[in-house]
């Protein structure tokens, strides 16, 4: 039993378009740079903003101790008189 029969034509693809009327040719290539070039601005900002944030909390760890250390010592000394 044949189901679809014995010569089934095959279409072949045929270019009706020219390619090289479709490259994304000068503004392609410069969107694509603007786009880098946007992205590794935004990369260095972030990178800043999180290292100026990592120093804040470091600067604050510092002054947290040094004023419980002078608290201990304050304390120390009023119960020592």
């Amino acid at each position: 039993m044949i189901l679809f029969g014995e010569n089934t034509p095959m279409p072949t693809p045929s270019m009706t378009v020219d390619p090289n009327s479709v490259t994304p040719g000068f503004d392609g290539f410069a969107m694509i740079v603007l786009i880098v070039a946007a992205v590794v601005l935004l990369i260095w900002d972030m990178n800043r903003r999180i290292r100026r944030v990592r120093y804040r909390e470091e600067v604050r760890e510092e002054l947290d101790a040094e004023q419980a250390a002078l608290r201990e010592q304050t304390d120390g000394d009023a119960d020592g008189r």
